[in-house]
This record gives structure tokens, C-alpha cells and sequence, in this order.
């Protein structure tokens, strides 16, 4: 089943470019590339790629949002309250 593409081509295109750089070259530990990997293992490395541009897409739109700056792995995460 083909789903159709919504949104800005290159906005996807650079989103996807992104989640190849983040599971192939980017060496330090992030929760985001740990989820990406266990994603990987169960359904392949493309759709792996897939599903990380579109969180990547979620958390750069909260970022936005909140004004806040990403924090690389989980232990500067705060509770939003």
C-alpha cells in the first residue's frame, strides 16, 4: 500500500537527510538514536530512517514551541507542568 506524500518535499527530504546523518555518522549517544537502532533491528533501516526524521520532525516543532534547546540524552529532560 503506497501512502501519499503531504507536505513540503524539501522539508521531508531534509528531515530524512537528517535521520541518515544521525544513524550513520553521528558517533555520540543520544535516546534519539537508540530508538532509531531498536526501530531498525525490528523493521529495517529505511523505515527506521522514516520513523526518526518524523520524530525528529515532532521534537524540532516542540523545540519551536517551547523555545527551548535539545538536550542530548534523557538526563536533562524536565516535566512540562
Amino acid at each position: 500500500m503506497q501512502l501519499e506524500r503531504v507536505g513540503d518535499a524539501m522539508v521531508r527530504m531534509t528531515l530524512y537527510e537528517a535521520a541518515n546523518v544521525i544513524l550513520s555518522r553521528v558517533t555520540r549517544f543520544s535516546s534519539l538514536k537508540r530508538w532509531a537502532l531498536d526501530v531498525a533491528k525490528r523493521r529495517g533501516l529505511k523505515r527506521a530512517k522514516v520513523a526518526l526524521a518524523r520524530k525528529l520532525a515532532t521534537v524540532l516543532h516542540r523545540m519551536w514551541v517551547d523555545g527551548t534547546s535539545f538536550r542530548w540524552g534523557k538526563q536533562g529532560v524536565v516535566a512540562a507542568g
